[in-house]
């Protein structure tokens, strides 16, 4: 059910992409959030007095780029502020492995996640509220279920907070990950979920990928969602999601979008870049980059770990599947088949600045294959001077 990414939705979709040289200082990068957002949105979903809840991605207390840059979060929030946003309120649950929550057992904080890694003094003093669903209790989640059918058995449970907003912004960062192979903006969806959905998610792993990309076809994130925006000055291009090799490239990329499936071509296309460019090879073996080996067998260890050997002994398993190219991801694949094909992405540089080997790589590895498609265009800068 994985779907074809040869198979082009003949839609196109803008992508924003501001260029930082590295060693910017931090007031540069909130300014290239601006100008991306700006550039990605019009904005004219936002009404004076909406509210927005701004997801990052703080799966553990590490530091940017293993989490979101807390620079995307204090751009974001200033601007959506300025917008004439009435609330602004910033939260994620992190992995089971530093937050755990059932209905007798209550292990790790969110909040104590959050101010080791930047993310919760980002929010605050950028004028926004944070909000940990844990310390909501178990209970403060409702069930939701996919726009299309799914290989998910039960019902997925979304924190109550999603109920009570108007508007979704999402802030991931670009990053490999041991299991699913990559951690972009469809992945960062993990982190909505209460942990019996991520129980079921990792358990019956048979269809892990296509199970993390439809999470994102869930209709409160379909209804709400309105940007996609990373900081990805620095790339964490091995193992992940919690540690691994930090390219730091020069330019970094800001890179945004309303169209989540962009941004993820995108945005894959920019780790590929830092894999092949910026990596050195004694990083690229079995040991520093353990997706490449059996990150199937890897998720049932996981899944022991965390849930039991119960949990461990009816656990599926799944194959390697290399991502050398967006055309191999099948988490995006799967959204793919499940929005009708891939969008054609339009690159807008917002700064004119972008380097032109850059511009072609990922324009290059943007494109699905398999058929006679439209180019990829790098729209001006001065277009979008609005």
């Amino acid at each position: 059910m994985t779907g074809s990414l040869s198979e082009f939705s003949g839609s196109s979709e803008q992508v924003a992409i501001g260029v930082v040289p590295k060693g910017s200082n931090e007031e540069s990068v909130v300014a290239a959030v601006r100008r991306v957002a700006e550039a990605a949105t019009d904005f004219t979903w936002l009404s004076r007095g909406d509210s927005v809840f701004i997801k990052p991605v703080a799966n553990s207390a590490n530091r940017y780029p293993a989490t979101t840059s807390p620079l995307a979060v204090r751009g974001m929030v200033r601007l959506l502020i300025e917008k004439g946003a009435g609330r602004v309120i910033v939260g994620d649950k992190p992995g089971v492995q530093s937050v755990y929550q059932d209905k007798g057992i209550q292990k790790g904080s969110s909040r104590d996640v959050f101010l080791r890694n930047g993310l919760h003094h980002a929010a605050l003093e950028s004028g926004a509220e944070v909000h940990y669903f844990e310390e909501a209790g178990f209970d403060a989640f409702f069930p939701d279920r996919t726009e299309h059918l799914s290989h998910w058995k039960g019902e997925l449970f979304f924190p109550n907070i999603l109920k009570q907003v108007d508007h979704i912004v999402l802030l991931p960062r670009v990053s490999r990950h041991a299991l699913a192979g990559v951690t972009l903006g469809l992945k960062a969806a993990v982190g909505w979920l209460r942990d019996d959905s991520r129980l079921e998610l990792h358990r019956d792993a048979a269809s892990f990928f296509e199970k993390a990309a439809e999470i994102n076809d869930a209709k409160v994130l379909r209804n709400k969602s309105r940007l996609v925006l990373s900081v990805a000055t620095k790339v964490q291009t091995t193992f992940g999601p919690d540690r691994g090799f930090t390219s730091e490239p020069d330019p970094g990329l800001v890179v945004g979008s309303e169209s989540l499936l962009a941004h993820e071509v995108v945005s894959l296309g920019w780790l590929l870049w830092n894999r092949e460019h910026h990596t050195p090879s004694q990083h690229l073996n079995w040991f520093h980059d353990p997706h490449i080996t059996y990150p199937g067998l890897m998720n049932r260890i996981f899944v022991g770990l965390i849930w039991g050997a119960k949990a461990f002994l009816s656990a599926e398993t799944y194959n390697r599947i290399p991502i050398r190219s967006v055309q191999a991801n099948p988490v995006i694949s799967r959204a793919s088949a499940l929005w009708g094909g891939i969008p054609r992405t339009e690159l807008i540089d917002v700064n004119g600045t972008l380097p032109e080997s850059i511009a072609h790589f990922l324009k290059e590895n943007t494109a699905p294959r398999g058929g006679a498609l439209p180019s990829t265009p790098i729209l001006p800068a001065k277009a979008f001077d609005t």
